[in-house]
């Protein structure tokens, strides 16, 4: 159900003074006025690749695991289809930021009336727990498997990333992008290996990525690609890329605005690109490894521990984990900043970003530690995927203000979404709230 409409007189006030989003961060990475476009564009990278971290974590490979080891490359297209949404979505989410100079969550405050901003509040929460829980669980099952630390010190030891995000930080917005994105290379480097000794077929890969009729009229691949979907166009991503874009020196007027939107999305897409390859290069290895041999795996333990043997070369399932671990880390960085943005934005509450940072991981780890406690490892991946179903659910609450904002020429002026750019976000709406939909439904007839 999209969110209620917007309180009328909001859109003929002007905004109020509010503190900046990420604080001190804003603005602090210069972009070089006269030089030459690789120049400017090496400066304003980073921002896409905070956001693609959120698109490759340990969400993401449960529901990819579980597509392609149950069902073959058949979900691929799903991947590719949910990259391309996203890839618009976060280009919408840049522009609020470059041109308004708000984030997501403080547009939607400035907008909506006090009911319906406090029930956007929530449910941005309950999407970034459940994108956080994901996150501190992944990085537990790493630990566990490339160290044999017990899951439930593995998830109280994910509390020290917060640590480590705060002191990047305060050497420098740049120093903290740039650790991610080394990261990410780790991630990406591991999969892609993997990819190639699997040895999967470039004609069943060809044929994955073309739908096929009643390919989710089956109960349990519509749960999958709904998980998928879920896990590739995340709520709190839409939050965090309106905020992180605002870390760069946009000149004032239309044309510096104009070119910072071009770098934005070039920046975005490239990183939403990489981050594609690597959900692919997962779901791609399980079909070409687990569903191949008849062998179902939604547990990524149970899939470290048969990459090796079934694959036959004894590094695969280090790679994979350690992958794994690289994912894990990264994603806990950027999920607790997105809780910074969307609690400051919609509450005006300005708590210490450790404080906020703190509360966020503190939120994941109480059920994490339940859940690893009582069900396990089985628990656990049972867990990752319905918590990529749950930020599915939440979508349409974060992308419908999105839109609306966005097509708004009273705050966008010029750079207001076209007729034709409004229909084609509208269809993505609509598409992705009529998914979450038909689930809710086959769930509720069991």
């Amino acid at each position: 159900m999209p969110p209620p409409p917007p309180d009328a007189a909001a859109l003929s006030l002007p905004a109020p003074p509010l503190r900046h989003s990420l604080g001190r961060a804003h603005g602090s990475v210069r972009i070089p006025r006269h030089a030459p476009f690789w120049r400017k564009f090496s400066a304003f990278m980073g921002p896409g690749y905070l956001v693609a971290v959120g698109y490759m974590d340990p969400g993401n490979w449960a529901t990819d695991l579980a597509g392609g080891s149950r069902f073959g490359l058949n979900l691929l297209w799903v991947i590719a289809l949910s990259s391309l949404m996203a890839m618009l979505l976060q280009a919408l989410s840049a522009k609020l930021g470059i041109v308004t100079g708000r984030d997501l969550a403080q547009a939607c405050h400035d907008l909506y009336s006090a009911p319906a901003r406090i029930a956007l509040w929530l449910l941005a929460e309950i999407a970034i727990i459940a994108c956080d829980l994901a996150e501190v669980i992944g990085t537990a099952i790493a630990l566990q498997l490339l160290f044999h630390i017990p899951l439930t010190i593995g998830v109280c030891l994910t509390a020290l990333n917060v640590i480590v995000m705060i002191a990047l930080e305060r050497r420098g917005f740049r120093k903290l992008e740039m650790a991610v994105v080394m990261l990410m290379i780790v991630v990406a480097g591991c999969l892609l290996t993997e990819l190639v000794l699997s040895g999967p077929s470039p004609a069943s890969i060809a044929a994955g990525l073309v739908p096929r009729p009643g390919d989710l009229a089956d109960p349990e691949m519509l749960f999958i690609a709904t998980g998928i979907i879920g896990a590739t166009v995340m709520p709190h991503n839409l939050y965090l890329h309106s905020a992180v874009v605002q870390t760069r020196q946009v000149e004032a007027g239309t044309t510096g605005k104009q070119e910072a939107l071009r770098l934005a999305i070039l920046d975005s897409v490239l990183a939403l690109s990489l981050a594609m390859l690597v959900n692919m290069a997962i779901l791609i290895l399980a079909a070409s490894v687990f569903h191949a041999h008849g062998r179902a795996v939604e547990d990524i333990g149970e899939a470290y521990h048969l990459l090796s043997p079934m694959m036959g070369i004894g590094a695969a399932s280090m790679l994979f984990g350690l992958a794994l671990l690289a994912s894990g880390q990264n994603s806990t960085l950027t999920g607790t900043m997105a809780g910074q943005v969307v609690m400051e934005g919609f509450t005006r509450f300005n708590m210490p970003a450790w404080a906020r940072r703190a509360l966020a991981r503190g939120l994941a780890i109480i059920p994490a530690m339940i859940a690893t406690s009582v069900y396990g490892t089985s628990g656990t991946a049972k867990l990752l995927i319905a918590s990529q179903v749950v930020l599915s659910l939440q979508l349409p609450f974060a992308i419908v203000p999105l839109i609306r904002l966005t097509s708004d020429r009273t705050r966008m002026g010029s750079f207001a979404n076209s007729r034709g750019l409004a229909l084609l976000s509208w269809t993505i709406a609509i598409f992705i709230t009529a998914m979450g939909a038909k689930l809710l439904f086959d769930i509720a007839r069991g």
